[in-house]
């Protein structure tokens, strides 16, 4: 699956799966540009690698958007091959009446908005090279249900939408477009995640640790590096003719509900 040549964009590529993901394109040969919005994580992305450059950028921000389009054209010559829209925040957790506004809102400005920001700088570039490969990452949140967690569930829907749209439009390109939907990916941000929903159903953290295992028929957590391989694949010429395709990396869930309310 060799990368050699290829250019990539990867959004809040500083840890997690993001991180994980810009790393992999970099193993494969990609020169790979990232953004992150804390500074501390950027400084230690580029410290390594030639082949590895970074903006300190959140993809609320159309501003910040532009000027980390600008530093990769810089670094790329004006080239973009590969574009990971990975950045993505969780969002509250609680019942729907008690949902602040401005917490549904920022859920989507991140998860939704940051990847149209980045989509409408990133298209261009590729239409005119004829050719580019787009990845969007969703989540298992993307195609079921998920009680308590209802504005990531429903921007992670809106992303598969997304996805499928772009996939058409802008096939006659020789542009693809796919999404991944990782399931519970081990690490800090899933213990967050864990605690919050914990408190909002007044359950211990490790019962309901179990009860996201219990959901999956593997019965355990992913790692990043499992999405990393993949977007590595689906960035890859050997994906030339996979697109519009929703692909699961979770073990299979089968349900995102089965610990009680």
């Amino acid at each position: 699956m060799s990368l050699a040549g290829k250019c990539a964009i990867v959004t809040a590529g500083g840890s997690g799966i993001g991180r994980a993901i810009a790393e992999g394109l970099a193993d494969q040969g990609a020169a790979v540009h990232i953004c992150d919005r804390d500074p501390a994580l950027v400084s230690d992305m580029t410290r390594p690698s030639e082949n590895l450059g970074a903006t300190i950028a959140d993809v609320a921000d159309p501003d910040a958007v532009d000027r980390m389009f600008q530093a990769a054209d810089r670094q790329f010559g004006g080239r973009l091959d590969i574009l990971v829209n990975n950045a993505g925040i969780a969002g509250p957790t609680g019942a729907i009446e008690d949902m602040a506004p401005a917490a549904w809102a920022e859920t989507f400005q991140v998860n939704v908005q940051g990847a149209f920001h980045c989509l409408r700088r990133a298209v261009p570039i590729m239409k005119a090279a004829g050719s580019g490969a787009i990845i969007n990452i969703a989540s298992t949140a993307g195609t079921h249900g998920f009680p308590l967690r209802t504005p990531y569930a429903a921007s992670k829907w809106a992303l598969i939408g997304l996805t499928k749209s772009l996939a058409m439009e802008l096939g006659p390109f020789a542009i693809r477009v796919n999404a991944i939907c990782p399931g519970s990916v081990r690490g800090a941000r899933m213990d967050q995640v864990i605690t919050a929903e914990a408190a909002a159903r007044g359950l211990a953290p490790e019962a309901l640790r179990r009860g996201y295992e219990g959901q999956v028929s593997m019965r355990r957590f992913i790692d990043a590096e499992d999405i990393a391989d993949m977007a590595a694949y689906l960035a890859s010429d050997k994906a030339h003719m996979v697109s519009g395709q929703i692909i699961a990396v979770d073990g299979n869930t089968e349900s995102l509900s089965t610990v009680p309310l």
